[in-house]
């Protein structure tokens, strides 16, 4: 079912539901005014009756048939009986044509029902006499049918009027939809650009929005694909080269040189597994894998096992700086992504800071966040190249790492609401690594 057809049914179902009480109201209303008219002109003819009484040159006493009127002498109007009848119940005056009288049951109205039909009936006393006006029910609702019909069907008119409209409506009101639908229609499957339709309501600017951010969530995610794949084509490309021409110098000669080939396809097989993890890893930490395996890692754990893991296993020269908080205090993101990232850091710090030169890694607290500082001792960088340090597949001249290691710290930051600043001092470089925390009691 459209969404043109639903919103008519609901709708239109509330209009009839609406119409239908305020008609019923007015009808009910109407036929309540109708019927007092008709017993007012019963109570106008019973006075106007006794006026043409007082009028007489002699009062009515006479019995009988030449006592009887005709309703043009007593002025009464066509379908209306009148008898005037004495206070001992002699009926003086009568236009009523049947032998049943119209009993005077007391002033005021009154129901009878006279030869098989009911009546309403009036009764006034004057003087001497009882006037008693009456007609009958039959007539009075036929009347009162012809006259509720005739108001019914301007109501019915302005209700299927006002569905008509509401209809037309609805179509001009979804037409920003339609738009809407024909510009995505319009477009090509592989076409990432924002959606651009002029003229959107308020309420259909936020679906605009968020298609949009759709859009650019898969733009951003074929770019990573894109990326990876040009960076795995370009930077495996030369491991395996060094990998091949050691090889094919190992088949062709003997002794110390085919060990040293051998050696050297050995490093470029390592160099090439490790561009590929940290290739994987770049992936998974920009794209929606999760790393949540449910286990709560406090920030002493966090600085011990990447201590642990950092420098394949030479780690005797990294200092830890560990206040007692940190036992307490738990890291609001996953512990793997944490390690990773800090290790990094440690990585890069052993490599450039010299064979012998310690490493720093000191824990810092603050409310809400925990600070990992990495120091190095080493030579430092060149302030311009700060700004180079988190790109991919960067690397200092001196560097014999893949590039990837602080490119990788960077975009684990940005997906867990952390942040990563470089201090490059005289004595060496100094990296802060600040992520979200909570202390436990």
């Amino acid at each position: 079912m459209s969404l043109r057809v639903r919103l008519s049914l609901i709708l239109g179902s509330a209009f009839v539901f609406i119409w239908a009480l305020a008609a019923a109201w007015m009808l009910c209303d109407l036929r309540q005014q109708m019927m007092f008219s008709l017993d007012q002109r019963l109570v106008a003819s019973a006075r106007m009756v006794a006026g043409l009484i007082d009028q007489l040159p002699q009062p009515l006493s006479a019995k009988g048939q030449d006592a009887r009127i005709s309703a043009d002498q007593l002025s009464v109007p066509d379908g209306m009986a009148c008898q005037v009848t004495s206070l001992r119940g002699e009926i003086l005056a009568s236009n009523h044509q049947h032998d049943a009288n119209l009993d005077d049951q007391g002033n005021g109205f009154n129901d009878q029902l006279i030869d098989g039909a009911s009546w309403r009936t009036f009764t006034f006393s004057h003087g001497d006499v009882r006037i008693t006006t009456a007609d009958r029910h039959q007539e009075r609702e036929a009347l009162n049918r012809s006259i509720l019909l005739v108001a019914s069907a301007p109501v019915l008119m302005a209700l299927l009027g006002s569905l008509g409209l509401l209809w037309i409506g609805l179509g001009k009101g979804l037409e920003p939809l339609n738009r809407m639908r024909d510009a995505l229609r319009r477009r090509r499957a592989d076409s990432v650009e924002p959606l651009q339709v002029a003229g959107l309501p308020s309420e259909l600017q936020p679906l605009l929005d968020t298609q949009n951010q759709l859009f650019l969530r898969i733009a951003q995610t074929l770019e990573r694909e894109r990326r990876l794949t040009d960076d795995a084509a370009h930077e495996l490309r030369s491991p395996l080269t060094v990998i091949k021409t050691h090889l094919q110098v190992a088949r062709m000669t003997d002794g110390a040189v085919r060990e040293q080939a051998l050696e050297h396809a050995e490093q470029g097989a390592d160099r090439l597994h490790r561009t590929l993890e940290q290739l994987l890893m770049l992936a998974r930490v920009e794209g929606s894998l999760s790393f949540d395996d449910g286990v709560q890692c406090s920030a002493e754990q966090v600085a011990r096992q990447a201590i642990h893991d950092a420098g394949g296993g030479d780690n005797r020269r990294i200092v830890l700086h560990l206040p007692e908080a940190a036992t307490r205090t738990y890291l609001s993101m996953p512990g793997p992504l944490a390690v990773t990232a800090l290790r990094n850091l440690l990585d890069n710090a052993l490599r450039h800071g010299g064979q012998q030169a310690p490493v720093e890694l000191e824990v810092q607290m603050s409310e809400g966040e925990v600070g990992f500082v990495v120091r190095d001792h080493g030579p430092g960088i060149a302030n311009a190249d700060l700004q180079h340090l988190t790109e991919r597949f960067w690397r200092h001249s001196q560097s014999a790492g893949c590039g990837l290691g602080l490119a990788i710290v960077e975009a684990i930051a940005q997906r867990c609401a952390g942040q990563l600043r470089f201090d490059n001092q005289a004595d060496g470089l100094r990296v802060c690594l600040q992520v979200p925390a909570r202390v436990e009691a």
